[in-house]
C-alpha cells in the first residue's frame, strides 16, 4: 500500500532524529571527559598548593626562628653595643657559636651574618671583619638604604670570602634591635639548592610538571630538570607574595587522558558516518517525495501574475509557492480594502453634500448602502456633538486611539438612535464635532421629545463608558432632506450657547434666544460696579458676580459673547489694581493672564466657568487687601471661613493649606479658629462635609464612593466612619430612612 504524504515526511525526518540522538550521545562522552579534566585540574591545584605550603611554612619558620633567636640571646645586643669584643671576647667566641647553633637547626639556612652600624664591622661564622672588605658588601649596602624588611629577594649568587666558590641563595634582613632597630642588621640567606630539593621530593615527574617563575616571568626553578613547558598545559599558578615565585603546574600530555582521547576520537569518527549516512537518505527520500510539489509548480506557472509579484529567479520551490499564495491574498485584500475605503469616502462625502446643501438630488439612483433612511422618510433633525476640551483630548490618547474612540462614537449614536426607533447616520464634519442626521417613519414633529432623550442618552452613555464631555447641540425637525442644511445651522448655533442654555450639555434649538444683540450697558455697568467693590475691598463683589452669571443664564448670552465680558472685567482690574504691587502685576502679567484665559475658554459649563473665575477673584482680592494692610483680624477669618465654604471637597485641605494660603502659621490659624468659631477647624470642615453628605444622600442615587471623592475623601470607609460619628446612623441607613438633609452651606 503506498504512503501518503505524512508518512513519507516522518520518514524523511526519522534520520535527523539519529543524528540528533548520535550527537547527544557523542556530546556526553565529551562532557564526561571534560569532568574528568575538571578533577584533574583540582587535584593538581590540591598537590600544587600543599608544594606552596610547605615553602612557604619552611620560609617562616626561618624567620620565626631568626626572630626568636635574636629577642631571646642578650649576646647579639651586646655585640652590637661593641661589649663582646673587648678583652678575651669570649662573648663574642659565644654569639658566633650561637649562629651556628641557628644555622645547624635550619636545614635551609645557607649563611647568616650580622652587621654592626657602631664601627661598620660584619660578624660571620668565620669572624670579625670590616664591611668594607666583606665580599657581600654590596647587598649591605642596598640593604641599609633599603626599607622592605621581612622580604626576601630575588636569587641572586653569594659568596662569603674571596677565596670562597658563589652559591645560589635568597637573602632576607632585619634591623637590630627587634623590630626597628638602628644599631645593625642580620642577613639570613638560604640555600636554594636545598629549596629546589625539597621541592623536586614532593613532585612526581612522569605524572606531572612544575615550575617557579619571578614577577618578570623569568624561570627561577623547573623540577626534575623540565626546561620547556607545552604552551597552554599550565594548570594552577599560585603566587607566593613573601618571595614574589609563581608555581605553575601540570599534568603531562599522552599519560593521564590517553585513553580518553582513543574513546573520543571513535566517537568522532562515528558521528561523521552517521551525518554522511543521514545525509544520504535525505537527499533520497527528498527526490522521492518531490512529485507533489512538482505538481503544484506546474500549476503555479500556468497562473498570469504580475512580473513584479513574483521571484522568477528563486530556484526554491516553497518559496516560489509561498510567494503565489502570498501574492493572491494581498491582492485579494487590497481590492477588498480599496473597495470599502470608497465606498466610506462616497458615504461621507455624500452627508456632506446634504449638510452643505449642494449637489442635493433624489436618492434613488444611490446605492442603498449610502444612506440608511428608507423611501418613507419625509422629515428629518440635524443633532451636532462636539467634544469638550479638545486640546486635552488630542493629548492625552494617541491618533490611533483618537481614530478609534471616534469610530466608536459614530457607531454608538446610530445604535443609539436605532433604539428610540429613529434611523441614524453620522459622520464626523470636523475634527471635534460629529454628526447625526436622524429620522423616523412617523412623523417626527410629533416625537421632539425623543430627540432630547437621544441626545442625553448619548451624553451619559459617553461620559459612563468612554470618561469623555460632549456638547449637543439639537437642530430643528425639517421637511426633506433639501431643508436639513437649516437645521444643521440651528444645531450650530445652540452649540454657541452651550454655557448659558446648556443643561447637562444638551441644547436645543427651540431655546435659542429671539434677540438682537446683547445689551452692553447693563453688564458694563456691573463689570464696573464689581471693579468698583473690589478698589474699595467690599464683599459685596461676590454677590455682584453671582449676578452677573445669572444674567447670563437668563438671557441666554452667546458662549463667545460670555467669554468677552470676562476678559473685559479682567482688563478693568488691571487697569485699577496691576500697578499696586508686584504680586499684583504678575498676576495681571501676560503669561499668567493668558493660562486665565485658556482655563475659562476650556470649561464646558457655566458653572464651572464661574467657579474658575471666583477663584481667580478671590486671590486677587486677598492679595489686594493684603498689600493695603486693611485686611482686620475678623476679616481675616471671614476671608478664611470663605475659602473653607468654598473649598471643603479638596482632600488636600488642612492647616497647613491654610497656613500656605493665607501667610500665617498653621497654630495661629488654629487658634483664631477656636476663638471666633468655639470649635477646631477639623470639627468645622467636618460639619461642612456632613451638611453637603445629607444632602447629597437625599438628593441624589450617586454611589458612597463617588459621594465620599466629591467630599474630599479617599474612600468609602473613612467617609462613612465620620458620618456615622456625627450623624448617628451610617450612610446607607440615611439614605434608606429618606431623612432630612441638613440646610447645606454651599448653594446646589
Amino acid at each position: 500500500m503506498k504512503r501518503n504524504w505524512s508518512s513519507r515526511m516522518m520518514l524523511s525526518y526519522f534520520p535527523i532524529f539519529l543524528l540528533t540522538v548520535s550527537i547527544l550521545i557523542f556530546l556526553s562522552f565529551l562532557i564526561v571527559g571534560e569532568l574528568s579534566r575538571s578533577e584533574t585540574n583540582k587535584a593538581n591545584r590540591i598537590s600544587t598548593g600543599f608544594v606552596v605550603d610547605s615553602v612557604q611554612n619552611a620560609l617562616s619558620e626561618v624567620e620565626l626562628a631568626v626572630l626568636q633567636e635574636m629577642e631571646t640571646n642578650h649576646d647579639y645586643s651586646d655585640y652590637l653595643s661593641g661589649l663582646s669584643d673587648r678583652g678575651d671576647r669570649t662573648k663574642l667566641y659565644s654569639t658566633v657559636k650561637d649562629m651556628r647553633g641557628i644555622l645547624y637547626r635550619n636545614q635551609l639556612i645557607d649563611s647568616i651574618y650580622i652587621y654592626r652600624k657602631l664601627d661598620g664591622k660584619v660578624l660571620t661564622l668565620n669572624g670579625l671583619m670590616d664591611s668594607d672588605s666583606f665580599a657581600d658588601r654590596d647587598y649591605l649596602k642596598q640593604a641599609l638604604t633599603g626599607t622592605d624588611t621581612g622580604q626576601w629577594s630575588e636569587v641572586r649568587r653569594l659568596r662569603m670570602f674571596s677565596s670562597d666558590p658563589t652559591s645560589r641563595v635568597i637573602s632576607m634582613y632585619k634591623r637590630l634591635p627587634l623590630p626597628f632597630g638602628s644599631e645593625g642588621m642580620i642577613v639570613v640567606n638560604l640555600s636554594m639548592y636545598r629549596i629546589e630539593r625539597m621541592i623536586a621530593d614532593m613532585t612526581s615527574g612522569q605524572v606531572s610538571f612544575m615550575q617557579v617563575v619571578n614577577d618578570q616571568g623569568e624561570l627561577v626553578y623547573a623540577a626534575h630538570g623540565e626546561q620547556e613547558i607545552p604552551q597552554g598545559s599550565v594548570l594552577t599558578r599560585i603566587r607566593v607574595n613573601n618571595v614574589g615565585w609563581t608555581f605553575e603546574s601540570g599534568i603531562r600530555a599522552g599519560e593521564l587522558f590517553a585513553w580518553m582521547s582513543v574513546v573520543s576520537y571513535i566517537w568522532i569518527i562515528i558521528g561523521i558516518l552517521t551525518v554522511i549516512l543521514g545525509t544520504l537518505y535525505i537527499l533520497y527520500i527528498t527526490r522521492k517525495n518531490y512529485r507533489p510539489i512538482k505538481a503544484m509548480m506546474n500549476r503555479i506557472q500556468a497562473l498570469q501574475f504580475r512580473e513584479e509579484s513574483l521571484d522568477v529567479t528563486s530556484r526554491n520551490e516553497l518559496v516560489l509557492i509561498d510567494q503565489a499564495l502570498e501574492t493572491l491574498i494581498n491582492q485579494t485584500m487590497d481590492y477588498q480594502k480599496q473597495y470599502d475605503e470608497n465606498l466610506l469616502v462616497q458615504r461621507r462625502q455624500l452627508f456632506l453634500d446634504l449638510l452643505e446643501g449642494e449637489r442635493i438630488t433624489s436618492l434613488a439612483d444611490r446605492p442603498e448602502r449610502f444612506t440608511p433612511f428608507t423611501g418613507d422618510s419625509v422629515q428629518f433633525a440635524y443633532i451636532a456633538a462636539e467634544i469638550n476640551h479638545y486640546e486635552e483630548f488630542r493629548r492625552k490618547y494617541p491618533t490611533k486611539d483618537q481614530n478609534l474612540l471616534k469610530l466608536t462614537l459614530m457607531n454608538l449614536f446610530q445604535e443609539l438612535a436605532g433604539e428610540e426607533g429613529l434611523q441614524g447616520w453620522a459622520e464626523w464634519v470636523s475634527g471635534n464635532r460629529i454628526g447625526l442626521i436622524v429620522s423616523s417613519g412617523e412623523s417626527l414633529s410629533a416625537n421632539k421629545q425623543a430627540l432630547r432623550i437621544l441626545a442625553e442618552r448619548c451624553l451619559r452613555w459617553v461620559s459612563d463608558n468612554l470618561g469623555l464631555s460632549l456638547a449637543i447641540g439639537v437642530g430643528p425637525v425639517v421637511d426633506g432632506l433639501e431643508a436639513v442644511p437649516e437645521s444643521r445651522s440651528a444645531a450650530d448655533m445652540a452649540l454657541q450657547h452651550k454655557l448659558s442654555l446648556g443643561r447637562g450639555m444638551v441644547v436645543l434649538s427651540d431655546s435659542l434666544p429671539d434677540r438682537a444683540s446683547l445689551q452692553s450697558y447693563k453688564y458694563l455697568q456691573m463689570l464696573g460696579e464689581i471693579v468698583r467693590e473690589f478698589r474699595i475691598a467690599d464683599e459685596n463683589w461676590r454677590r455682584r458676580l453671582d449676578e452677573l452669571f445669572l444674567w447670563f443664564s437668563e438671557d441666554q448670552v452667546k458662549d463667545e459673547e460670555i467669554h468677552m465680558m470676562l476678559h473685559t472685567l479682567i482688563q478693568m482690574l488691571d487697569r485699577e489694581l496691576g500697578q499696586l504691587s508686584d504680586s499684583l502685576k504678575r498676576i495681571f502679567s501676560e503669561p499668567s493672564l493668558r493660562g486665565y484665559y485658556s482655563e475659562i475658554e476650556a470649561e464646558a459649563t457655566l458653572t464651572q466657568v464661574q467657579a474658575v473665575m471666583l477663584k481667580w477673584l478671590a486671590e486677587i482680592y486677598r492679595i489686594y487687601v493684603s498689600v493695603n494692610e486693611s485686611k482686620s483680624y475678623r476679616a481675616m477669618i471671614s476671608e478664611m471661613k470663605i475659602y473653607i465654604e468654598e473649598n471643603f471637597a479638596n482632600p488636600d485641605l488642612s492647616l497647613k493649606h491654610l497656613s500656605d494660603r493665607f501667610q500665617i502659621s498653621g497654630k495661629y490659624a488654629s487658634h483664631l479658629f477656636k476663638e471666633e468659631f468655639d470649635m477646631k477647624f477639623v470639627d468645622f470642615l467636618t460639619q461642612l462635609r456632613m451638611q453637603r453628605a445629607e444632602y447629597l444622600l437625599a438628593t441624589t442615587s450617586d454611589n458612597l464612593q463617588d459621594i465620599a471623592q466629591q467630599l474630599g475623601y479617599a474612600n468609602s470607609i473613612t467617609f462613612g466612619r465620620v458620618f456615622k460619628r456625627v450623624v448617628g446612623v451610617t450612610p446607607g441607613d440615611y439614605r434608606k430612612l429618606k431623612l432630612n438633609p441638613g440646610e447645606p452651606e454651599e448653594s446646589e
